[in-house]
């Protein structure tokens, strides 16, 4: 069977130091048919806990790992530790595991839809701090 694929992106420069993140975040193109939010920015995550430490295929340690970069790219815009979480837990994300073949790392990705936000989140957007207020606390 033949087939044609062709792949576009582009290379932020900088963009490591602009952004501050560890692994790598892209956009993919649209892709029809859409029954839910459309723009999706997925962020991904890697079986290596934040010290360094390899974690042969362990597909937790790597899904924590992209939680995490979603939290660090999120909090660029005044979201605190609270209020990402409690978004992803009742946002559309998607949250996939990417790969567990390739020896010694497993990989998982998140999927963030870009149009529940009311500011621009992509990478190549200015990135303005706002003050989005605080989460409820029980005391």
């Amino acid at each position: 069977m033949a087939g044609v694929i062709t792949i576009k992106f582009s290379v932020m420069k900088g963009g490591v130091a602009h952004l501050g993140m560890k692994s790598p975040i892209y956009i993919p193109g649209p892709v029809e048919p859409q029954f839910g939010p459309g723009r999706y920015i997925y962020f991904e995550g890697f079986s290596v806990e934040e010290h360094g430490k390899q974690y042969y295929l362990d597909t937790t340690v790597a899904y924590r790992q992209t939680c995490f970069r979603v939290i660090e790219y999120l909090k660029r815009y005044g979201y605190d530790d609270y209020q990402i979480y409690l978004l992803l837990s009742c946002a559309p994300i998607q949250g996939h595991v990417a790969g567990i073949v390739d020896v010694p790392n497993s990989c998982t990705t998140i999927g963030l839809p870009m149009d529940i936000f009311d500011f621009d989140i992509r990478p190549e957007a200015p990135t303005d701090k706002r003050e989005l207020g605080s989460c409820a606390f029980a005391s």
